[in-house]
């Protein structure tokens, strides 16, 4: 992994060792590499240096300020999901103007904030919301502009709770709909059509769900045009995958090379919405093993770290590779690794051949930098680790581990 080698038996992340880490910052403890950030976003930016483009980072996937702060400083832009999402993003630095703001249940509230902060565009996903960001719009005396989300029904053949394309799902409006709700939000007052939206789901590892979904917007934009509806910009949503294991995903350069070549005649921009494919290689969740523990059936490994601190095994049956922070010599073992959480479905890795491991030895769990640390929860009453940012030889604390006091803040015993 770019950013992420062995030097001897040691891990390093970038040129510091993560032992290192861990003994200034204790553990659990989420470790970033600043170059694997930058060079994933790069990725992008080149692929698609040759068109107007905006790579609005989905921050859902991690949304840290550093991360954020360092991705707009690289002309990022940001897709936010939520009114808190919005703050954050603007609190770190990211333009207004690069913003998209999408989702299925936005407020009154979360529309009235976004017009105020004059975002680029809405991504609206059903006729009631639409009518609904009208009236707001209009008692505001503003214009919002909207791209609608068509749902194209591409089986994106990843896992269903992260496949938003198909007809089942609750994400979008269907592509039979679809022209008739623009032609209605070319009449709703409050209302500036801008362009078309779609994402039909996440930890995509083949390029022909992209091109048959791209395929429908594109001749979707051409029916527009024919009922004098243009638009300018196609928002292609995000979902490129990552290698967790033996997957090999396209790359930014294959996947811009079937849209670009599909746009002569659009006179569009395209937006872009990558989060796990930014982040998620880019960071690592390290573990401190606590016992030992053999049944007649199964060896565990208990350690510190557990579903509160990164989910994705418990509810995705995600795989996360695992690497010793130290290399030891001898045999490993098939088990468990599983946390200190009061429940069965806690686990970091299920019946899979484990290195050899001790008491006090330290595990981490790779691929975390997406919907690890975003994702993670005080179940148990258990802080949430810190976050640590790599730069080359150096290393910074980016979120503080958290305390019993901040388990408590906002509480009160009347």
């Amino acid at each position: 992994m770019n950013g992420f080698d062995y030097r001897g038996n040691e891990l390093f992340v970038e040129n510091v060792p993560v032992k290192k880490i861990v003994e200034s910052m204790g553990s659990p403890v989420y470790i970033y590499s600043e170059k694997a950030l930058r060079d994933s976003l790069s990725a992008y930016q080149e692929a698609f240096s040759g068109h107007r483009t905006i790579i609005a980072y989905a921050m859902k996937a991690n949304g840290n300020l550093k991360i954020l702060s360092l991705l707009g400083k690289m002309g990022a832009g940001a897709d936010v999901v939520s009114g808190g999402e919005l703050f954050r993003a603007r609190t770190a630095g990211i333009p207004v103007e690069k913003i998209v703001f999408a989702g299925v249940g936005k407020t009154d509230v979360e529309m009235r904030e976004a017009l105020d902060a004059g975002i680029l565009m809405f991504n609206i996903e059903s006729s009631m919301e639409l009518e609904r960001l009208s009236r707001v719009a209009v008692s505001m005396g503003k214009t919002a502009p909207v791209a609608l989300r068509v749902n194209p029904d591409v089986d994106p053949k990843t896992h269903p709770y992260i496949s938003t394309g198909l007809k089942k799902s609750k994400f979008g409006i269907p592509m039979d709909q679809a022209l008739e709700e623009y032609k209605k939000a070319a009449r709703l007052p409050g209302i500036r059509i801008v362009g078309i939206h779609q994402h039909i789901g996440s930890q995509l590892t083949e390029i022909s769900p992209f091109r048959d979904a791209f395929d429908r917007m594109v001749a979707f934009a051409r029916l527009l045009k024919e009922n004098g509806i243009g638009v300018s910009w196609m928002d292609l949503g995000g979902g490129l995958g990552i290698r967790y294991d033996n997957e090999k995903p396209p790359t930014p350069k294959e996947i811009s090379h079937e849209i670009l070549s599909r746009m002569k005649g659009l006179d569009a921009g395209v937006i872009l919405e990558p989060g796990r494919s930014i982040v998620g290689n880019a960071g690592m969740l390290v573990t401190r093993v606590q016992y030992l523990k053999e049944t007649a059936v199964k060896m565990f490994y208990i350690a510190d770290a557990g579903m509160n601190d990164l989910i994705r095994p418990s509810l995705y049956g995600a795989f996360h590779d695992l690497w010793p922070v130290e290399k030891r010599s001898g045999k490993g073992r098939k088990g468990d690794l599983v946390g200190p959480v009061c429940e069965t479905g806690d686990f970091l890795v299920q019946d899979r051949e484990l290195p050899p491991v001790e008491p006090g030895d330290l595990l981490a769990v790779m691929s975390a930098g997406a919907y690890g640390f975003a994702m993670a929860s005080n179940y148990n009453a258990r802080p949430r680790p810190a976050e640590i940012l790599v730069s080359g030889d150096r290393f910074s604390v980016i979120r503080a581990r958290e305390t019993y006091q901040d388990l408590i803040r906002g509480e009160g015993i009347v």
